[in-house]
């Protein structure tokens, strides 16, 4: 799964990355240590042009009862997105963009768990890939939920754990955006492993394990 990660770049460099104009977030600010229900930046096309903006991690699906539901939907798995209800209708139409640039996983050893940050060789900006909905509670409150889609895990993650968020090629982000895009065979073929050669993992503090913490020390090697 991936159930933390980091996105520590300005929003001048996000915006910058993906090609946007302006941003509908007010209150952007760097984030060391992610976590599930909380708001995160996230990239969607609007038809014209990608938008950035920000959807809470969990998510949500449109007829649910309430959003108690989106703490057990972080993570979609790619081998199983068109059977289940939750995110099949989703893949042809409502696909988002996580920026990030690390994520955590805990690797056991022995007895204990060591959390490792993983990134790319370059320290570049990566996309993870995403659905999105939208929610409407039964007082009209419309509220804007993702998911992260996983994997299985490449050479570098098979010796941590054993899935790995979907990290797309930098050619396959526009296709994965484009809202006119409803092709879903192709869409699928994009939700593979990352090539292991361009990435690293390092040892980093035990805190990153209360989500509380949110500092620059957590990415530090441990």
């Amino acid at each position: 799964m991936c159930g933390r990660y980091t996105i520590t770049v300005t929003i001048e460099e996000l915006m910058l990355r993906y090609f946007i104009d302006d941003s509908t977030m007010d209150r952007y600010a760097p984030k060391f240590n992610a976590a599930p229900m909380q708001y995160i930046p996230a990239v969607i096309h609007n038809g014209r042009h990608n938008k950035l903006g920000e959807l809470r991690w969990g998510l949500v699906p449109s007829w649910a009862k309430d959003d108690k539901i989106g703490s057990k939907m972080i993570n979609a798995r790619a081998e199983s997105l068109l059977e289940k209800p939750s995110f099949k209708n989703l893949v042809g139409s409502r696909r988002c963009i996580i920026p990030a640039d690390g994520f955590y996983e805990w690797k056991v050893q022995g007895a204990a768990k060591q959390p490792m940050r993983i990134t790319l060789k370059d320290k570049e900006l990566f996309s993870l890939a995403g659905l999105y909905e939208i929610w409407t509670d039964a007082e009209g409150n419309r509220l804007s939920t993702c998911t992260i889609i996983t994997t299985s895990p490449n050479t570098l993650m098979a010796d941590i754990h054993d899935r790995m968020p979907v990290i797309l090629d930098p050619e396959a982000e526009a296709e994965w955006l484009d809202r006119s895009n409803h092709d879903v065979p192709s869409l699928m073929k994009l939700l593979r492993p990352y090539d292991s050669r361009k990435m690293r993992a390092y040892p980093v503090s035990a805190e990153v394990g209360n989500v509380r913490n949110d500092y620059e020390e957590l990415i530090r090697e441990a």
